[in-house]
């Protein structure tokens, strides 16, 4: 069996998660304590204890989801011996999950990730002055149908495709009347179902260029070493291991295309048959079941979790 661990990115965020971990475990509770002081926040007190408006804003969701994947893989491994370069072949995430990815891989400490999301989503909120911009899920068109009625819906505004999650799941971002063209072109192309997604910002499209330039600066002061395993990359569905190519192309993510149905058609056609999803909820493993060839999944975000996953390996 050929596993790749996967990370979850925004809309896995709920309150209480990652609080069983901590605790269960002093390892999940340094992660978290971890994130706190790196932040200068309680986020953890946030996590635990909501509100969930507060939770769901971009900038606290984005180290949170982080701070729970990173929390399990920390707890694997000093529970379990687990060692990310013995039991997996590559790590990959969607969106802020690549962060976590490379985090888990030892290629960012978890200090530096923490601060590089919390400016990540500080940035990409302040991109697009609120209701300027919006995003939408095209359900039941594949991907080139959907980028068709983007480019269709556009007018010369900004719409394209920003998410290709698999399964007939596109997401397309943009222009708020540019996205709300799309919706309704969708609906005469056989669209099952078309909606705009509770987000605060257009992510994942050209709008988002100020938020790249920001995170090309950000990035630049940090230290990024060879992951333990290679990533594979939302930008080009491959694998990459050089730290000055995954620093260019986590800029080039906040414009870009968060291309997972391939990133999961590539694990898969490079021998992957067990896909791990680790952190908050299990929004990555419906998303690979749809994609993939009969994939054995797993979710590891609980103790319980934890416990099932180590017997496996």
């Amino acid at each position: 069996m050929t596993r790749a661990l996967i990370f979850p990115g925004q809309g896995s965020q709920a309150v209480g998660m990652g609080r069983e971990l901590a605790e269960a475990f002093a390892s999940a509770r340094e992660v978290f304590d971890e994130v706190n002081d790196a932040l200068g926040q309680k986020l953890s007190k946030l996590m635990w204890e909501g509100p969930q408006e507060d939770l769901t804003l971009t900038e606290n969701a984005q180290p949170a989801i982080m701070a729970v994947s990173l929390a399990v893989i920390r707890t694997l491994e000093r529970e379990g011996g687990f060692r990310l370069a013995d039991k997996a072949a590559f790590v990959a995430g969607h969106s802020l999950g690549e962060y976590s990815a490379l985090a888990a891989a030892d290629a960012l400490s978890v200090s530096d990730t923490a601060r590089l999301l919390k400016r990540r989503g500080q940035a990409m909120q302040r991109a697009v002055p609120v209701g300027e911009g919006a995003m939408a899920a095209l359900l039941g068109l594949d991907f080139e149908q959907a980028a068709e009625v983007a480019a269709e819906a556009a007018q010369g505004e900004v719409c394209t495709a920003a998410n290709d999650n698999g399964g007939g799941q596109v997401v397309v971002s943009g222009a708020k009347a540019a996205v709300e063209r799309a919706i309704e072109i969708a609906k005469t192309r056989g669209a099952k179902r078309s909606m705009l997604l509770p987000v605060s910002a257009p992510f994942h499209c050209p709008l988002m260029q100020p938020a790249a330039d920001e995170m090309a600066e950000a990035l630049a002061e940090v230290e990024l070493k060879a992951p333990s395993v290679p990533l594979v990359a939302n930008v080009t569905a491959s694998r990459v291991a050089d730290p000055a190519t995954i620093r260019d192309l986590l800029v080039r993510q906040v414009t870009g295309m968060v291309r997972w149905r391939e990133s999961v058609l590539y694990m898969e056609g490079e021998g992957v048959s067990a896909f791990v999803e680790v952190g908050a909820g299990k929004a990555l493993s419906g998303m690979v079941k749809r994609i993939a060839k009969e994939p054995e999944l797993l979710a590891v975000g609980t103790p319980a979790d934890v416990e099932t996953f180590l017997k496996t390996v």
